[in-house]
């Protein structure tokens, strides 16, 4: 009863992770790099590494102010309450993305390899849509030399050495404003059958497509401290529906830390630093709640982000929160 793509607590840090409709959403080249360790001491409980990179398209954008807002308007942080009050809403323009991720649960290892596209448009003064799509192939190895089977031979998994490549295709919606984002996203739109399972079998394991909607506000504490709370829902046939909330404040454009909640699962805490205008590093710690945690040591997360091509040296996301 899990679901079958890897789950993050660093999302917040990361939304196009699982939202292709961020693709190109700041105006600076977004890489991040992150790693994370579920359930550390359990053997074979799930590893998950990722690399993504996006960037937008169209001069208009890119050369355009780091907040879209009007010249002059503010003071020295971009994330400011003077600054937000002037907010407009982007130029449209397209964004493109590439993203790599690799989880491993058990024998079972999982490889993505996608590239995304968005398109950004005005829908109000200062409300942003963005539609995105992502596509690429999925490989699903399973590893029967660590399997012990009650036989030498199983016909479930007689043709499982080699892997399996499938196509892979998401989609995603993305509002946001400068104090607020509402997004919904679909990954594995197109179900496959899987090969560790007897061909003639009338369970026969087939990928699902996995829904998430989240939304998040800020509130401004002062003019250098503001709170965000957010939330994430995860709808995945036939597991029960799943959610967590976050909470994150953040001290201008230096440091952040946060809490967080998945239901029956976990409590987290999450931190961040932006180091410079060229990296960022957030790490979080999630203790277990379920019964896993008694053979659990929790699960570490860190996600490194590179910021390239930021001409106007801002050291954290602005579009992003």
């Amino acid at each position: 009863m899990a679901q079958q793509r890897p789950q993050y607590s660093q999302y917040v840090f990361n939304n196009y992770l699982l939202n292709p409709a961020l693709s190109g959403i700041e105006n600076y080249t977004d890489v991040q790099a992150g790693y994370r360790s579920q359930w550390t001491g359990l053997q074979g409980a799930p590893v998950t590494s990722y690399l993504t990179i996006n960037a937008p398209l169209g001069s208009n954008f890119i050369n355009g102010d780091a907040s879209e807002m009007p010249e002059g308007a503010g003071g020295q942080d971009p994330s400011s309450r003077s600054y937000t009050q002037y907010y407009q809403a982007a130029e449209p323009h397209s964004g493109i993305g590439f993203t790599l991720v690799t989880d491993q649960a058990g024998p079972i290892t999982q490889t993505n390899i996608d590239a995304t596209y968005a398109y950004h448009i005005g829908l109000t003064s200062n409300l942003n849509l963005a539609l995105g799509v992502s596509a690429g192939a999925e490989r699903t190895n399973l590893n029967t030399s660590i399997i012990t089977l009650e036989t030498a031979f199983d016909p479930a998994i007689d043709d499982a050495n080699g892997g399996q490549w499938s196509p892979d295709l998401g989609v995603g919606v993305w509002a946001y404003s400068s104090l607020y984002y509402i997004g919904a996203s679909v990954q594995q739109v197109l179900p496959q059958n899987l090969y560790y399972t007897a061909k003639n079998s009338i369970d026969q394991s087939k990928s699902v497509p996995q829904y998430f909607f989240t939304a998040g506000y800020k509130f401004f504490l002062s003019d250098d401290v503001t709170l965000m709370p957010s939330f994430m829902i995860k709808e995945i046939n036939p597991v029960p529906l799943t959610y967590d909330i976050n909470a994150k404040i953040s001290f201008r454009d230096i440091f952040w830390i946060g809490g967080a909640y998945r239901h029956d699962d976990s409590f987290g805490a999450l931190a961040g630093f932006n180091i410079n205008s060229f990296i960022n590093v957030g790490y979080s710690y999630d203790i277990t709640t379920s019964a896993l945690n008694t053979v659990s040591n929790g699960t570490h997360e860190i996600v490194i982000s590179i910021l390239l091509n930021n001409r106007y040296k801002v050291t954290c996301p602005q579009h992003q929160f």
